[in-house]
């Protein structure tokens, strides 16, 4: 027997329902939590309005929501066929000749839907919010002056520093008639910022190509350009070689080596690069390229696309896991423990997914092996439990 219009529109409103109410109840838990820290963060600064911090946990919901929708699909589902199976709905639907594979289909097509509204709708719109947020938190409550970019161009780094107002470059050296090395006396520091630009990066060595560095003062007032074939950080100096010294109105000037002084680290820089979340789904694949013509290892975001990608199949196991375990006759014993057991799965499934994920960002497992595996496995076995519970 086909399943009505009718009864499909039923069962997929009633999970829909479920699904809003308990993503609205997590939200609302997840963004009380995280404005409290925000305010306990914000309280050390002293000049930070609550509104801004108030914005700024809105701001922030996307973030771990997301990471929680697979809970929600799981969760709602459970209780939706916990309320139907409770009220003898489920079993009058199946005495009246349904399979239950017929009034599972409008529930699981619910679930790929927003599995794919959560990959090409929500995600977007969440990397927005999260890209306000980290901006944010940057400029607010660390206060970090430094900014890092990577285009098609290459790097691209502003740092604050501290520059001689005669001269941008390092004071000379004079040797005293005695013999001794003493530098010569330091002309006035002013404060401006140095523009690094690097087409190319070799890693792990962390070896920037084909460096160019531009000296501005704080009120925008450019001093001078620096050329350098390579640029190493190491100890808080950028190591520079084959270097030349352009100058207004001065005859360029080559060096063999230079130091720049920086506050930056290596981990600095590969934390400053834009996070996952607040990259857009469908501006990841350009995102990536860039990343591996520039030179960095992109294998990080490369299993959170794949990730987004398989969210679908995802919410589709979480609805059959869901199913499995709470699909059984109101007086039958161990409902109780087997909903737990469903819960556990749950659990089981999110840190079996992070650790493949870890695994595959570190490059000791194939990128489609560590995104696709979870989801595949976790829909293998809620198939294969309700293929054991409808046919035996």
């Amino acid at each position: 027997m086909k399943i009505t219009p009718t009864l499909s529109a039923y069962l997929a409103k009633r999970y829909l329902f479920n699904l809003f109410i308990l993503l609205m109840a997590l939200l609302a838990v997840i963004y009380l939590f995280d404005t409290v820290e925000l305010i306990r963060r914000a309280s050390k600064r002293g000049d930070i309005p609550i509104s801004l911090v108030l914005q700024m946990g809105i701001f922030k919901l996307p973030k771990v929501g997301q990471t929680l929708f697979p809970f929600a699909v799981l969760f709602s589902a459970m209780f939706t066929f916990w309320q139907l199976t409770r009220r003898y709905e489920l079993i009058v639907v199946r005495a009246s000749g349904f399979s239950v594979w017929q009034f599972l289909l409008p529930i699981t097509a619910v679930g790929i839907l927003f599995g794919v509204a959560q990959m090409a709708v929500i995600n977007p719109i969440g990397a927005v919010l999260i890209g306000k947020y980290e901006e944010l938190e940057r400029t607010h409550l660390k206060r970090q002056e430094n900014h890092i970019a990577v285009f098609q161009e290459g790097l691209w780094l502003k740092q604050a520093i501290l520059i001689e107002s005669d001269n941008p470059t390092p004071p000379a050296i004079d040797e005293t008639s005695d013999g001794n090395i003493t530098p010569t006396q330091k002309p006035e520091l002013i404060s401006g910022y140095v523009i690094l630009h690097a087409q190319k990066i070799k890693q792990p060595e962390w070896i920037l190509g084909n460096v160019t560095i531009l000296y501005f003062t704080d009120n925008n007032t450019f001093l001078q350009r620096i050329d350098a074939s390579t640029a190493e950080l190491n100890k808080n100096l950028w190591h520079l070689r084959d270097v030349t010294i352009h100058k207004e109105h001065s005859a360029p000037a080559k060096e063999k080596t230079y130091q720049l002084p920086t506050t930056l680290t290596r981990q600095d820089i590969e934390e400053s690069f834009s996070s996952p979340q607040s990259m857009s789904f469908w501006k990841l694949p350009a995102y990536i390229k860039t990343l591996e013509q520039t030179g960095f290892d992109a294998t990080g975001l490369k299993v959170y696309y794949h990730n987004l990608l398989s969210q679908p199949l995802m919410f589709s196991a979480m609805i059959l896991l869901a199913a499995a375990v709470s699909m059984r006759p109101p007086r039958s014993r161990g409902t109780l423990p087997m909903i737990a057991a469903g819960i556990f799965i749950g659990f089981i499934v999110f840190f079996l997914s992070s650790f493949l994920q870890a695994l595959g960002a570190s490059q000791q497992i194939p990128v489609i092996l560590a995104a696709w595996s979870p989801a595949l496995i976790s829909f293998l076995l809620g198939l294969a439990v309700m293929m054991n519970m409808e046919d035996g």
